[in-house]
């Protein structure tokens, strides 16, 4: 009986103890205990105090407050946490390591040791707010002893804005705090939007005549019918029919010509007299004739010059023999008109007016001119000789270049220029002067040259000057001395850019001769020749240097928000903090968290993981909820590998108390046996138990961890065992002893 109810009893302890619950840890902090504290671990002491930026006032327009919770002191551990109650305003945007609920903030896990999260302040007139805030330090001895908790409490005051000027904007956000007339400058000018005419632009403040043209850009601040007088000739453009021309304002006759330069400023059908004839150049038939203007019968003779001016077939009788030249066959000879037999000569003078062949018998000798060897000589007709004397009076009839030697210097008469002179014997170019006393014996033009210079004192304007001969716009400066020879306004040159001095507006600069616009500054160097407030384009576009915010870059002329970028190469011209949006995806670079992909622009955790691809953007403990049960797979995996351990602890346990219960069923059955023994004599059979079964008991497998494995990450759990994930996916925990594989 005894050995049945011990065992009875055994198997009784047994079910018990496999039937007992095992206690599960949680690292979640606790809502709504700020005043409270945590009583779950130790006791509130003083050795730990909370750290917290709240602001000793609240100022209810604030858009929110950036809040970091922490401690110093405490139990030396590295497990904290955290509760915080608000009474008034809202929490959001909570960091890693925590969570919000309501107006209630907490840790989520016990990794950290400060906590950041956002407090926007209740509206105005909302009064004093009250925060109550528990801080823990623990010291992960496995247990709760040793780990300290304390709490604080303190008020914040509504910030009361101050109104100086009473314009109900205050003065933290008025421009003006004094003026209750004024509270915004949107320019940075100085002056006020309300009496800004111009409150975005910084330039300007008044528009005196109501134009829509600020005073300092308007020519004419004060009359609203002008802006610019872009010519600089003191006519607004609005007014001036040449806003470009500084020479021209008017166009009485609007015909396009100024009235400056219109030769007839009131007549529209002329504005230029080119030969000053007094006859418009469209009325003139010879415009740049001053002797003519009709041409009556169209032959292109003006009627002035006309000697027929009403027949279009004869325009001159050069002659005056009263036949016009076209119809006089000898209109040079006034004693001639017609040739009957047309042998050049006229009938008047022809001595055979019926035959071509001859003309004349000069000599009247009874034999033609062209018959007769001496046509002029009435003693000779014939030279044998050809030598042009008669061969009656020819003394070498035979020699054909000479007949007589008068002054008997050994030249024929013939071939001597002065034969009866012995001194001379060729005039070569017939001028009258002997080749020995002629200076210039080939030209018969000249004889002398006073100056030695090599042109004849005829042809040399300057006869007694050998380094000029020649004045061809006889302007009384020779042409070697006179840049300009055909130019009777110009002699000199003195920067030899072939304009002459006169003309020249930079007769010392070869490079200029214009100045169109008065600026000082010659046309050719002057990019802008009609504008005189720039003269130079440095980078080519288009634009003054002194209107182009680049003056060297051809690519940008502005920035309009002032950043040194300009606005061509500035993807955010009117935003001075940002200038490029590499990934194209509307943020700029400077704000951009991954300025190269155009799917990231923040990482509100800092974990490396952008919030679009990050589950858990606030948690810089997880990016991944690969099943999508809002547990990130870090805490996951951690969570798997507590319960794995909690299930090995428990099946341990269990089996120590298996072999417990198991080693007292053989105790009391070896007692039993003994009593049953000694009570029932020698004989009675014993039974072998020797052999029994250990109530099936089972070993925990134990697997050591691979050294051929890599290790993917390692943590401690909320109980201070050690975890690691290894690069097959296993998870493994370390006993005190071992690294144990948990399936």
């Amino acid at each position: 009986m005894r050995i049945k109810a011990l065992t009875i009893f055994l198997t009784l302890t047994l079910v018990l103890a496999l039937t007992i619950p095992l206690s599960q840890g949680n690292s979640s902090g606790r809502h709504n205990s700020g005043s409270s504290g945590c009583g779950c671990h130790g006791g509130s002491s003083s050795s730990i105090s909370a750290t917290e930026n709240f602001p000793t006032e609240y100022d209810p327009s604030s858009s929110g407050y950036s809040i970091t919770v922490g401690f110093s002191g405490g139990a030396g551990g590295s497990g904290a946490g955290f509760s915080l109650q608000v009474n008034k305003g809202t929490l959001s945007g909570p960091g890693s390591n925590m969570q919000i609920s309501g107006s209630s903030a907490t840790h989520s896990g016990s990794g950290g040791t400060s906590w950041t999260f956002t407090w926007t302040p209740p509206a105005t007139g909302s009064g004093d707010v009250t925060v109550n805030l528990a801080i823990l330090n623990a010291n992960r001895n496995g247990g709760t002893s040793g780990d300290v908790w304390s709490t604080t409490s303190f008020t914040i005051p509504e910030l009361v804005a101050t109104d100086t000027d009473g314009d109900g904007v205050p003065d933290s956000s008025d421009a003006f705090p004094n003026d209750p007339n004024e509270w915004d400058d949107s320019d940075g000018d100085g002056v006020g939007d309300n009496s800004d005419a111009f409150p975005n632009d910084a330039s300007e403040t008044q528009d005196s005549d109501g134009d829509g043209v600020g005073d300092n850009a308007d020519w004419a601040p004060f009359d609203s019918t002008e802006t610019a007088d872009s010519d600089n000739d003191g006519v607004g453009d609005n007014s001036d029919v040449f806003p470009n021309d500084a020479s021209e304002t008017e166009d009485t006759d609007g015909d396009g010509v100024g009235d400056n330069s219109d030769w007839a400023p009131e007549d529209a059908s002329e504005s230029a007299d080119s030969d000053s004839d007094g006859v418009g150049d469209n009325a003139d038939a010879f415009p740049n004739d001053a002797s003519e203007t009709i041409d009556t019968d169209g032959d292109g003779v003006g009627d002035n010059s006309d000697w027929a001016p009403n027949d279009a077939s004869e325009s001159a009788d050069t002659d005056g023999d009263g036949v016009g030249d076209n119809a006089d066959a000898f209109p040079q000879d006034a004693s001639e008109t017609v040739d009957t037999d047309g042998d050049g000569v006229g009938d008047n003078s022809d001595w055979a007016p019926n035959d071509a062949s001859e003309s004349a018998d000069t000599d009247s000798d009874g034999v033609g001119d062209n018959a007769d060897a001496f046509p002029e000589d009435a003693t000779e007709t014939s030279d044998a000789d050809n030598d042009g004397v008669g061969d009656n009076a020819d003394a070498f009839p035979t020699d054909a270049t000479e007949t007589v030697d008068s002054d008997e210097d050994g030249v024929g008469d013939n071939s001597d220029w002065a034969p009866n002179d012995a001194s001379e014997s060729a005039d070569s170019d017939g001028d009258g002067v002997g080749d020995n006393a002629d200076a210039f014996p080939q030209d018969a033009s000249e004889t002398i040259d006073s100056d030695l210079d090599g042109v004849g004192d005829n042809a040399d304007a300057f006869d007694n000057d050998p380094t000029e001969t020649i004045d061809s716009d006889l302007d009384g400066v020779g042409d070697n001395a006179d840049a300009f020879d055909d130019d009777p306004t110009e002699t000199t040159d003195s920067d030899g850019d072939g304009v002459g001095d006169n003309a020249d507006a930079f007769d010392n600069d070869p490079t200029e001769t214009t100045d169109s616009d008065g600026d000082g500054i010659g046309n050719n160097a002057d990019a802008f020749d009609d504008d005189p407030t720039e003269t130079t384009d440095s980078d080519g576009d288009g634009v003054g240097d002194n209107s182009d915010w680049a003056p060297n870059d051809a690519s940008e002329i502005v920035d309009s928000d002032g950043d040194g970028v300009g606005d061509n190469a500035d993807v955010f011209d009117n935003d001075a903090t940002e200038t490029t949006d590499s990934d194209g995806d509307g943020v700029g670079d400077n704000s951009d968290w991954a300025p190269n992909d155009a799917n990231e622009t923040v990482d509100s955790d800092a974990d490396g993981v952008g919030d679009n691809a990050d589950a858990f953007p606030n948690d810089d403990s997880e990016t991944l909820d690969s099943d999508g049960d809002g547990v990130g797979d870090n805490a996951q995996a951690i969570a798997e590998a507590a319960a794995a351990k909690q299930k090995a602890e428990d099946e341990k346990r269990r089996n120590l108390i298996i072999v417990g219960v198991v080693s007292l069923i053989i105790v009391g059955l070896a007692v039993g046996l003994i009593l049953k023994r000694r009570g029932g004599g020698g004989d009675e059979s014993v039974k072998d138990y020797s052999h029994a079964s250990n109530g099936g008991q089972s070993q925990s497998q134990v697997t050591n961890v691979s050294t051929r494995l890599q290790i993917v990450n390692q943590w401690i759990d909320e109980s201070g065992y050690t975890w690691r994930k290894m690069s097959d996916g296993s998870h493994h925990y370390w006993d005190g002893s071992q690294w144990i594989k948990h399936d």
